[in-house]
């Protein structure tokens, strides 16, 4: 019925009207399951972002966790969030849509927010057991008044409303796509493209629990790391999972 033109990720596809959040519900059934596994609900109570900031997630929108199962070390799960913002944004481009990251996992258009993914897992110090990855995109449902400055959706970019399984087919059969070059090992490929669709020579400000710090974010290494190049010269390895990042 979905039409999905994929081998692994969407096999099975799980579907919610309502959950508490496709991630929490992912995670607990992640060991039991088959990779590619995808869990998808029109809405979620209890949505969520990095840091568990609240994430609205009402009908009209795309929220949607899947769950990978790589042979990789943790270091390299920051690659998956990559993964899932190139997706996203090809995706956007197909629908006529000119989109940029923001490191390390928001999707923008005209420098608002549209898209924010997640990646969480079970992992030792040198094996992953599973990663599952969020992705919360906002298709045709209303964006609170008080935050339209910073937020948009496709159907406000657009004007029209778009069937949300023509965006989830084509996210599905692009994240597929890049995770398969990331189990062949062509990071670089995958790092690239980040690169060329990631809004980067920004002035910004990082938000990190010991206080602020300002620089150009320049360019990411070769984990996915932020190179910020300081006020005084100086450069400096943002990890993720650190912080937050604003424009300056």
């Amino acid at each position: 019925m979905l039409g999905l033109n994929t081998k692994n990720i969407g096999r099975k596809v799980i579907y919610f009207q309502e959950i508490d959040s496709t991630n929490e519900y992912a995670k607990r059934i992640a060991l039991d399951e088959e990779e590619g596994t995808i869990i998808v609900a029109d809405t979620q109570k209890s949505g969520y972002g990095r840091k568990f900031r609240m994430w609205a997630s009402p009908r009209g929108g795309l929220w949607m966790s899947v769950i990978l199962k790589p042979k990789t070390t943790p270091d390299h799960i920051v690659k998956i969030v990559f993964l899932g913002a190139i997706a996203v944004v090809e995706t956007l481009e197909r629908f006529g849509i000119d989109a940029r990251i923001k490191w390390p996992n928001d999707v923008l258009v005209n420098e608002k927010k549209i898209c924010g993914i997640l990646a969480e897992g079970s992992f030792s110090e040198r094996e992953v057991y599973y990663i599952v990855l969020g992705i919360g995109l906002n298709v045709n449902n209303p964006i609170p008044e008080e935050l339209l400055s910073t937020s948009t959706s496709i159907s406000n970019v657009l004007g029209v409303q778009i069937p949300i399984e023509e965006i989830f087919r084509t996210i599905v059969e692009r994240l597929e796509y890049w995770y398969e070059e990331f189990l062949r090992g062509n990071d670089e490929k995958i790092l690239q493209k980040w690169r060329e669709k990631a809004l980067l020579k920004r002035d910004v400000k990082v938000i990190r629990e010991e206080g602020e710090i300002r620089g150009k974010a320049l360019d990411i290494d070769e984990l996915g790391a932020l190179i910020l190049e300081l006020e005084d010269g100086r450069k400096e390895k943002i990890l993720y999972g650190d912080v937050s990042l604003r424009f300056e």
